[in-house]
């Protein structure tokens, strides 16, 4: 999605923020689930990792993120969760993944994996007709996984580097190659062409909201564990992109929807889900492996 787009949605959780603050709270967080002010990060905090070499100003792009999540995007996410039941959440992600269909089947194509693509587009047929418009996932009691593509993990695949890390306002975690893709992937979203620009808007906003919301225990919980949250998605998108772009997650639709890249608690944990290469050589994973494994995308 386009970056004034991402702004002008960040304005509109803005104003449902304070429109929230004016009216009774329905729900009250416990004094422990209550996210700490964050404060800007100082150069004597800067752990030297050379995959982040430009970390005094990407720690500061992580302040700002992290004040706007904790005074916008959380109380929000907090009252959808309050309003919205899990079963209607679940739904809607389910909706909100079919629809990512032309980006994942386009890229399926340029990283040429025949196979996942045309799984890809019977699980968008079974999906958006037995699935009621992509609200149930029937494809998936077939045992038809599905996986995330972008334009980051194609240009991976053909071997482009990441580049170094960059952590971007709003949009959080990322990279060169991963902003560069993000930005290519608008195109091939047929809304851009057939849709006006409300449009957009009203179908991202809830997407946002809703994933956030299914993320508020976890983020919470590592805030509070976390010695150094900003090292800590670092190295989980950094670790997370590599293997997507090697093919080492199974079914990761729902992970890579994580806004720190964690795993989603919603999610099913079994082994036939995702899992990893053995470091010890064990079988290869994935579709189709590429030329490019290099890191990140």
């Amino acid at each position: 999605m386009p970056t004034h787009r991402r702004v002008l949605l960040f304005a509109v959780f803005a104003a449902v923020a304070v429109g929230c603050a004016s009216s009774p709270d329905p729900v009250e967080p416990e004094p422990s689930a209550q996210a700490p002010t964050p404060e800007p990060e100082q150069p004597a905090d800067l752990d030297g990792d050379a995959r982040d070499p430009w970390e005094g100003f990407n720690r500061k792009i992580f302040w700002f993120n992290e004040v706007a999540d904790i005074y916008v995007m959380r109380p929000v996410a907090v009252g959808w969760d309050f309003v919205v039941p899990d079963v209607v959440q679940t739904g809607l992600q389910n909706a909100f993944d079919n629809a990512r269909f032309p980006v994942d089947f386009l890229n399926n194509l340029l990283q040429a994996k025949p196979l996942p693509a045309a799984r890809g587009l019977v699980r968008f047929v079974l999906n958006s007709t037995i699935g009621w418009g992509g609200l149930f996932d029937p494809a998936r009691e077939a045992d038809l996984y599905g996986t995330s593509e972008d334009f980051g993990q194609t240009l991976g695949y053909w071997g482009v580097p990441p580049g170094p890390y960059l952590m971007l306002p709003l949009l959080g975690p990322s990279s060169p190659r991963h902003a560069f893709g993000r930005t290519a992937d608008t195109f091939s979203n047929p809304l851009r062409y057939f849709a006006p620009f409300w449009v957009g808007i009203a179908i991202t906003a809830p997407d946002v909201v809703n994933t956030r919301a299914r993320f508020i225990e976890t983020i919470d919980e590592e805030r509070r564990m976390s010695l150094d949250w900003y090292s800590a998605q670092r190295n989980a998108y950094m670790a997370f992109r590599q293997n997507q772009v090697n093919d080492q997650l199974h079914d990761d639709r729902s992970r890579s929807r994580s806004f720190y890249y964690l795993e989603d608690p919603s999610a099913s944990t079994d082994e036939d889900d995702y899992y990893f290469d053995d470091e010890e050589g064990g079988e290869e994973v994935g579709d189709d492996s590429g030329p490019g494994d290099d890191g990140d995308s």
